[in-house]
């Protein structure tokens, strides 16, 4: 296993590392969205034929639809990143374990 990054030197505040409760939670969940959306743009990628239909804009309104589905299952929090990662920084920053819901455990 991994062990918690430790600063040797000042603490940041709960403020300071995303605007409380609030901005980490939403600060992990936009972490987990982008790893969503890296996931999806790798999927499209492994595509199993040529695309009649194809152009750069069908690209362009597939990638933003694959970006508002990733921002939708990170606001979901069923994959767990962002429970991790909220999990992490609450270490850091000296808030204490909590009681994450909605991740794979």
């Amino acid at each position: 296993m991994t062990t918690p990054i430790s600063f040797s030197s000042a603490t940041p505040t709960p403020a300071a590392a995303g605007g409380g409760d609030g901005g980490l939670r939403k600060a992990a969940e936009a972490f987990e969205a982008v790893i969503l959306r890296q996931l999806l743009a790798s999927m499209r990628q492994a595509k199993l034929g040529s695309d009649i239909f194809g152009s750069s804009a069908t690209d362009n309104f597939r990638e933003m639809a694959d970006a508002k589905t990733a921002d939708s299952i990170a606001a979901m929090r069923q994959f767990g990143i962002a429970d991790m990662v909220e999990r992490q920084f609450r270490g850091v920053t000296g808030s204490g374990p909590t009681n994450l819901g909605g991740g794979v455990q």
